[in-house]
């Protein structure tokens, strides 16, 4: 089994989805902290008529979402989904949504600056991601005039996204990394190569579910494609390091008790909480990667890992719901899901 681990060539055991951003200005406004609300309103119709008055075939998959109109728990179900900042969401007067009909592409307009391209795709894929950023990047750039200075390149709000204003970073299950006690050392290393690593669900480098987000931090004086280079290799290290340690704590009894308790209660609890629920969908993940379980995919975890937030919860619903409510709701898609699944235990490893 350690031999298998180790030689996995698909990387979805430990990379969840890619992220491409690009960050761009019009040239002929202000940045978004110094527009008033009428500029802010022509920059988003601007943007809105270069996608969707576009002749390329994708512009008609956009629809465009003003977020003033948003209730509380659709703006924040779109910040649990990954589609947009938080901060976007922050002050939602004058800023719009371009959200592509599968939403891997979402396009926030006067966030921190005037546009911000996002692509995501599915497990480790920078170059598919990067192509398709690029294209929509494209596509503006033949109607929009970008504030771009040949030595600085594009220029941005935040002096720390001059030059390619793009952000590349990747979505990592790292259980074992996180067992082992070596996420805080792994953080500086990185951060000394130019990388971020940090809690997806928590700001702290130790997360409760072990989702991190690895992400390049230079922007100025490297191109896009080194950038990608450099987040790939540094990437590929860690799913090594990452699958090395799980074939060692894989016939570790403590770890496969916290592995086999997780499951038995999101398999029979009534009431789960957010915070419970993702740790122990993050230990259920865990026992997939190291075979203790069958017939269940990791599309399946993820997808849970974001229906059952908060606001997500009530938007499906349809309705607001007591914090005891969706706890109660949250643990019957949990359970429903597996149930679906029928997940067999892996009774070699008992």
């Amino acid at each position: 089994m350690d031999k298998k681990i180790e030689e996995r060539k698909d990387m979805s055991d430990v990379v969840i989805s890619t992220r491409i951003r690009f960050a761009r200005n019009l040239r002929d406004y202000p940045f978004p902290c110094r527009m008033n609300t009428e500029q802010k309103c022509r920059v988003a119709q601007i943007v809105k008529e270069a996608v969707l008055g576009g002749k390329s075939p994708i512009a008609k998959r956009f629809r465009y979402i003003q977020m003033s109109e948003l209730t509380q728990e659709e703006a924040v179900s779109l910040v649990e989904r990954h589609l947009v900042s938080p901060e976007f969401i922050s002050d939602r007067e004058g800023r719009g949504l371009l959200l592509l009909d599968d939403e891997s592409v979402s396009i926030m307009i006067n966030e921190e600056d005037h546009i911000r391209i996002q692509v995501i795709k599915p497990n480790l894929d920078l170059d598919g991601a990067f192509e398709v950023a690029d294209k929509i990047d494209t596509l503006f750039d033949d109607q929009l005039n970008f504030a771009f200075n040949d030595k600085l390149g594009y220029l941005t709000q935040n002096p720390t996204n001059i030059g390619t204003g793009m952000r590349a970073s990747l979505m990592l299950h790292l259980p074992a990394l996180r067992e082992n006690g070596a996420m805080g050392k792994m953080s500086n290393y990185l951060g000394k190569l130019g990388l971020i690593l940090r809690g997806v669900y928590s700001d702290t480098s130790d997360p409760k579910c072990s989702i991190f987000q690895l992400s390049n931090q230079v922007t100025l004086g490297i191109s896009e494609r080194e950038a990608i280079n450099n987040l790939n290799d540094i990437a590929m290290q860690l799913i090594s390091q990452e699958r090395t340690a799980r074939a060692s704590l894989a016939k570790n009894v403590s770890v496969l008790d916290s592995i086999y308790r997780s499951f038995g209660i999101l398999q029979f609890a009534k009431l789960l909480s957010n915070d419970e629920c993702l740790k122990l969908l993050s230990y259920l993940r865990f026992g997939i990667e190291i075979g203790v379980f069958e017939n269940i995919d990791y599309d399946t975890i993820n997808h849970l890992m974001t229906e059952v937030q908060p606001a997500t919860l009530m938007k499906n619903i349809g309705k607001k719901l007591t914090a005891q409510e969706r706890d109660q709701i949250r643990a019957e898609v949990v359970r429903t899901a597996l149930m679906r699944k029928q997940v067999p235990v892996n009774r070699r490893l008992s």
